[in-house]
């Protein structure tokens, strides 16, 4: 706690002011104590190797583990405890379980999807959410266009493998989820001022056209970079975390010659 030096010294002289003034058979009236101003709590950072390396995880999460690095991943995603979070295209939750355990019960996770993806996995959802064993979860489906969430309400949001879906058209088995530039607008909506969007995707070749967000399920960084900075996010740092010179960017990612191996681009923008 701090105390303002100027108060203590402004306080002390309108004292000797009013003993001056009011001399010294004059009761001299009393003070208010200097305001103290408590320093707000910084945020607590988990053990994200520790909670990633619990048990009581759905079968086959831990599998996945060593390709996806989750503790990594959530480490630079800034994911602290008591946040909220807004997971963009959640799928099956394979991160929003471990984005559960990261924020604790004082936080809160939405995970989303577009309605037109629950199909895809409708039971692997059931059961990772079943008897509530992910109390501090919500899910929403909803369009990237149009997030279920108040204004500048969310300490986080995550895209992980996902961007791409927005130049995905029906060949890959769903509907146009909203433009681009609405979608990262939104995102800005949601996010506190100061607020990280972490975006995750499949690598596409240098110079791809966003086509191959449809074509391959992977996009280039380079188109989506300026859309994100254009709604209002300022980059802070960019991780080869996730990195695979093995992987020539030319092949779908169902590909099983490169199927969960991908290489892939990881950023952490900050919102102005």
């Amino acid at each position: 706690m701090t105390i303002s030096i100027l108060k203590l010294a402004g306080a002390s002289a309108l004292a000797l002011a009013l003993v001056a003034a009011c001399g010294p058979e004059t009761p001299v009236p009393d003070i208010p104590e200097p305001e103290v101003v408590a320093e707000p709590a910084p945020p607590i950072a988990p053990d994200y190797a520790t909670l990633v390396a619990a048990p009581g995880r759905i079968d086959g999460d831990a599998a996945k583990d060593a390709a996806r690095k989750p503790a990594d991943v959530l480490a630079f995603s800034k994911v602290m405890k008591g946040a909220t979070v807004l997971e963009l295209e959640a799928g099956a939750g394979y991160y929003t379980e471990l984005l559960s355990r990261a924020v604790g019960p004082t936080g809160k996770v939405i995970m989303q999807a577009p309605k037109e993806f629950e199909n895809f996995y409708k039971d692997a959802l059931a059961a990772r959410m079943k008897d509530n064993r992910l109390a501090n979860v919500t899910v929403s489906w909803s369009p990237f266009d149009k997030l279920e969430a108040a204004d500048a309400s969310v300490d986080v949001v995550t895209w992980f493998q996902g961007p791409h879906e927005l130049w995905c058209k029906a060949a890959c088995g769903n509907i146009p989820m909203g433009a681009p530039a609405a979608s990262f607008a939104e995102i800005a909506r949601v996010l506190k001022p100061g607020g990280y969007f972490v975006v995750m995707d499949h690598s596409a070749v240098a110079g791809a056209p966003d086509t191959a967000g449809n074509d391959l399920h992977r996009i280039d960084a380079a188109i989506v970079k300026p859309m994100i900075e254009a709604a209002g996010f300022a980059q802070e740092e960019e991780s080869q975390l996730l990195a695979n010179a093995a992987d020539d960017r030319t092949k779908g990612v169902f590909d099983q010659s490169i199927q969960g191996r991908t290489d892939q681009w990881l950023i952490r923008y900050k919102k102005n």
